[in-house]
Order: C-alpha cells, then structure tokens, then sequence
C-alpha cells in the first residue's frame, strides 16, 4: 500500500535519527540551481548533433523535446510536493511503485548523470586548452566539488553568477544574428528532410539540454516550504528555459540553415562568424565554459544527493550517507562522486558520454512519469504522465544505436546487482 502524505527524510531502513539537511534555498534559488543546469553547455553544442539528424525538423524535434520535458516537469514537480526528501525520482519511485523501481531510478541518474558530469568536464578542458582538455576537466571537477563542499548556499550563489553570464552571452548572440544581414527567415521553414525517425532522434538528442530541473527535485529536503515552492520552480525554470533555446535555435538557424548548423561543430561561433561579427566568437567561447561549470556545479549536487538517499537505504555503501556537523552537506557522498566523475573525466569520450547519460536520464524520468500515474486516479489527472512516459520510452530508443546498446546494458548490470544483493540479504 502506497503512503499518501509526505515522507520524512531518508526512508524506513535509515531511521528516525539521521540527520537531515538544512533548508536554505527558496523559490529563486531553485529555479536558479535549475536553469544552471538546463541553460549549460547543451545548447552551445547539442544544435549541430540536432540538427545533422532532424535537418529541416530541427524545430520539431526542440517542440517534442519540450513537450516531453513539461510532462516530466509536472510530475517531477507533484512528486517533489507529495516527498520533499532528497533523492529525487528514486524515492518517488521506491514510495509509489516499489523499492526495486526506485532503485533503477537511481542508479539510472547517478551513472547517468556521472557520465554527464565527466562530459560537462571535458567540455570546459577543450574550450579553454584544447591540448590539455583531460587534466582542465580534471581541475574543474576538483574546484566545484570544493565549492559544493562548503555547503548549498554558496553552490546556490556561484550558480546565479554563471547563469546571468550564460543568458547574456546568448542573448548576444540572438541580437548580433537576427540583426544581421545574413539572417533569412527562410532557413527557418519546418520540413521533414531527416525523417520522422531524426526528429525523434534530435528529440532526444535536445532533452539533455532540458534535464537539469531535476537537480531541484533532488534538493527536496533542502529548500523552504518545498510543498509550494518546488511546484513553482520546476515550471518556472522550464519555461525560462525553453524561451531560451526557442530564441537561439531561431537566430542561429535564420544565419546558417539546417545544413550548415547540422555540419558546424561550434555552432554558436559559427553563426555569429556568418553574421559578420567575429569579435564576438571569443566571448561566445567563454559563455560555453561558463555554461559547462554551471551544469557541472548543479550536476555534481543534484548526483551527490541522489546519493545520499540511496546510500541511507544500503543500495549503496552505508558510509555514503553522512551528513556533515558544520556545513550540514552530504560531504562524502560529494568526495566520492567527485572521485569518480574526476577518473572519467580524465579518461573518457566526450561523445560516448553524453549518449549514454541521454539514455540514462530518459530511463530515471520514465520512472517519474509511471509514479506520478499512481498519484491520482483521475483520468485527466494520468494524462500528462501517461504522454511523459511514452515519451521518454520513445527518445531513449530513438537515440543512436550505441548509445542504446550501452545504456541498456548498464541498466542491466544495475538489475543484477540489485537481484545479487536481494538474494545475499535472504539467505
């Protein structure tokens, strides 16, 4: 039998006694830990991929990929209302549907979601010294954990800082290219050149640049009154978004043209070349390693806590989930992911992650959409989180074949493990 009212921090297996985190953050900062990770390096590099897949579909696909996104949103958001414990969709999941499921949330968002912040690292390394982008991403993952160490609220302050510089970066770059001559609304006509199946794919291919507002959901038992102000985050940092990547697929697509982006491999700096302002291609350049720090600051949060929720339920070591005395954060669940995500980040594809993190995250929000259908027995209350889950079992298998193969099998390994422990633990 599913509980009706909220839960208190941690769950059943952790009790009473665990400590909790301190409540700190209100309505904006939410919203700014969230767009942090939304308005981030995704749209300075997932246009081109996007566009290579859907041509002259490029709108459609950002349209579906929105679509998607406010299902999720929305049952993020009466979730994170109903449970506002750290954890995210793995304690959503374990509280409506059953513990197995909320542990394939969580590991599909904390190996997803790693993935995604050792790419995020990477990105910052090939921006600001190409030759040496491994140990530049190394040195980035260090300095943000240190900063997500001392505590939410200054995580909450940095963000703010790089989010203003990242929206006005980009919004440089909509006024130089919709002023342009070069712009013609003509590249804009919507068409299927890539297909049905390359509007799905750049669907998916666009949602990692919409996930970061489940970083808010994971920060329930850090934020004021979560039961309202959550419910109001989430949406609100969604749409703050969505305008965003509306207004900058517009300018960047009137200037180059669904070919020409699909081929661009910076297509920021690519169209304000064709737009005729050069000058601006370096600070164009360092809005994209701003906007890759802000994801990976949020990301290692949102992963940390994940963490701790999971580690207060002995899915993972039970040494995870200490809280701190003095900055009441989860500091070695933080060390330990910084760990890992460093290890990645000096030794992976940047490619390769961001598939499987797309796979992964898509797999967690599928989770979310099926626990919000539990909430309500109403039909049209089932509607959005009916269209949230197709919607995710749609992209995550419309992503490229690769990405697919390894992101199932991940999960798989996540199932055996989780069948190895429940059995050990019956014996």
């Amino acid at each position: 039998m599913t509980p009706s009212g909220p839960i208190p921090s941690g769950s059943d297996q952790s009790g009473s006694d665990q400590p909790e985190l301190r409540r700190t953050l209100g309505v904006g900062d939410a919203v700014v830990i969230g767009l942090g990770s939304m308005v981030g390096a995704g749209i300075f590099a997932a246009l081109g991929p996007a566009a290579r897949a859907a041509g002259s579909g490029l709108l459609l696909g950002l349209a579906v990929a929105a679509v998607v996104a406010y299902c999720n949103a929305m049952s993020s958001a009466r979730l994170a209302a109903r449970y506002p414990a750290s954890g995210g969709t793995y304690v959503y999941g374990r509280e409506r549907l059953g513990a197995f499921w909320g542990y394939l949330a969580g590991w599909s968002f904390v190996v997803g979601k790693t993935a995604s912040c050792a790419a995020m690292a990477i990105t910052v390394g090939a921006y600001v010294w190409p030759g040496q982008a491994h140990a530049v991403a190394v040195a980035a993952v260090v300095a943000l954990t240190a900063v997500n160490y001392g505590g939410v609220q200054k995580s909450a302050w940095l963000t703010r800082v790089i989010v203003a510089v990242v929206l006005a970066v980009l919004a440089s770059v909509v006024v130089v290219c919709l002023g342009s001559g070069a712009s013609d609304a003509e590249r804009l006509d919507v068409g299927f050149s890539g297909g049905v199946g390359g509007v799905l794919q750049a669907g998916g291919l666009l949602f990692f640049a919409f996930a970061g507002y489940a970083r808010i959901a994971t920060l329930g038992e850090e934020v004021r009154d979560p039961a309202h102000t959550i419910p109001r985050a989430i949406p609100l940092a969604l749409g703050i978004a969505l305008a965003v990547y509306v207004c900058v697929a517009v300018a960047v697509l009137s200037v180059l043209g669904a070919d020409d982006l699909g081929r661009a491999g910076a297509p920021l700096t690519d169209a304000v070349r064709a737009a005729g302002v050069p000058g601006l291609v370096p600070v164009v350049r360092v809005g994209a390693v701003v906007a890759a720090l802000g994801s990976l600051l949020a990301l290692i949060l949102g992963v940390s806590r994940t963490t701790l929720a999971m580690a207060r339920d002995r899915h993972l070591p039970g040494v995870l989930a200490a809280v701190h005395p003095r900055f009441q954060v989860p500091h070695r669940a933080e060390l330990a992911v910084g760990a890992v995500v460093a290890v990645l980040a000096a030794t992976v594809d940047v490619r390769g992650a961001i598939g499987f993190s797309s796979f992964g995250v898509l797999a967690y929000y599928a989770v979310a959409n099926a626990s919000a259908w539990t909430l309500n027995s109403a039909p049209a209350a089932r509607v959005l989180p009916a269209l949230g889950l197709l919607g995710c079992v749609v992209l995550a298998f419309a992503l490229p074949g690769l990405s697919v193969v390894v992101g199932a099998g991940v999960l798989v390994v996540g199932v055996l493990a989780y069948g190895v422990r429940r059995w050990a633990a019956a014996r």
